[in-house]
């Protein structure tokens, strides 16, 4: 008789359940593998693609910018000298304070000049003093011309009137010789009174280069003009608007000396790149070809730009020492070339002379007139 099912050996039930087990530890150990597979199938895909779009990119691109990290902003420094040497007594800046043109900077003492002005108006009076007696003399030579006239008039009569008695025999030699040198003196006072009267009159002549001015007036009102000019001058003024700097030799008290930089001027408005390329990328470079400029600065300022103009020579070429390669060992450096940046837009952060920028020019533009 055999046992019933339910009594069946007990070794078959567990059988069952350790094939479940089985079957279910597989599908789990599957179930974590396949995550493991996706992710290194997309590795293997996804690299090669990578490496094949920045290839792409890399040869799409190759030769069409040229870029450099050796340009810094350029701005227009003014040096501001005197005009007239003197003693400081006012300074109106200071070190990086802004300024407009026409504002003042400093003045140098105004009294000698002051004084000069008074000198050059007592010279104008007294050439029109001059003047004046001058005239007075001119008027004056006509009755002198006048009077020698009637003193020849009269030795000529006495002279016929003495060579009629002379020749009667009612008169002597002598008589008749004082009345022919008396003759000859009036004609000589004669002479004397016209060369004075020309003279005067040459005195008082205006010439063509200052017409109906006198000389002697015209000169002493030139020297007025220059001492009212040196006046002004005492008082220095901001050629141009920008910002001050290297104001350290603007002390009250120090003398200046005509010529010799007092303080700068910066132009911040007027500001450009100065750009050093390699020889090698000047091929395909044009005046007028679009350009990018960043800053150190400010990482997150990025402005447009153009090449305005290419510079006629290196950087060594223009240095104090040129290079000498005629002699001794010679190694080949790639030089570098200035290119001027022009700024196509303003920045939204104040540009300062000097700072480094990197500057990205695109040779695939053919450049335009701007």
């Amino acid at each position: 008789m055999k046992p019933p099912v339910a009594e069946a050996d007990p070794q078959s039930k567990p059988k069952t359940t350790d094939a479940s087990a089985v079957g279910k530890s597989d599908a789990l150990a599957t179930a974590r593998r396949d995550p493991i597979m996706t992710r290194k199938t997309l590795l293997l895909v996804s690299v090669p693609l990578m490496i094949l779009a920045i290839a792409g990119y890399v040869w799409l691109t190759a030769g069409r910018f040229a870029t450099t990290d050796n340009a810094y902003v350029q701005q227009d420094k003014v040096s501001v000298s005197s005009d007239v040497a003197g003693r400081i007594v006012y300074v109106a800046v200071r070190e990086n304070q802004s300024v407009k043109a026409g504002d003042l900077l400093f003045r140098i003492d105004p009294e000698p000049y002051r004084i000069a002005l008074e000198q050059a108006n007592a010279a104008i009076a007294s050439a029109q003093v001059q003047v004046a007696t001058l005239s007075s003399s001119y008027r004056g030579t006509g009755a002198d011309i006048q009077a020698a006239r009637d003193r020849i008039q009269a030795a000529q009569e006495d002279y016929d009137r003495q060579a009629e008695l002379m020749r009667r025999g009612f008169t002597t030699r002598a008589r008749l010789q004082q009345s022919e040198h008396e003759l000859q003196q009036a004609r000589a006072a004669l002479a004397n009174a016209l060369a004075s009267a020309d003279e005067a009159k040459a005195k008082l002549a205006t010439g063509s280069a200052v017409p109906g001015l006198n000389p002697a007036i015209a000169a002493a009102m030139a020297q007025r003009d220059k001492a009212a000019l040196d006046l002004s001058r005492t008082e220095a003024r901001a050629p141009v608007a920008g910002s001050i700097s290297q104001s350290d030799r603007l002390q009250v008290g120090q003398m200046m000396i005509t010529g010799l930089p007092a303080v700068s001027i910066v132009a911040s408005k007027q500001s450009w790149i100065e750009a050093n390329f390699k020889e090698t990328d000047l091929n395909k470079m044009r005046p007028g070809q679009s350009a990018e400029v960043t800053f150190d600065a400010y990482p997150g300022v990025k402005l447009k730009a153009h090449v305005q103009s290419i510079g006629a020579g290196t950087g060594s070429e223009f240095s104090v020492l040129p290079a000498q390669n005629a002699t001794g060992n010679w190694v080949k450096v790639t030089q570098r070339v200035p290119v001027r940046i022009a700024l196509d837009e303003p920045s939204p952060r104040p540009l300062i002379a000097g700072i480094s920028a990197n500057v990205t020019v695109d040779l695939r533009d053919h450049g335009q007139h701007r």
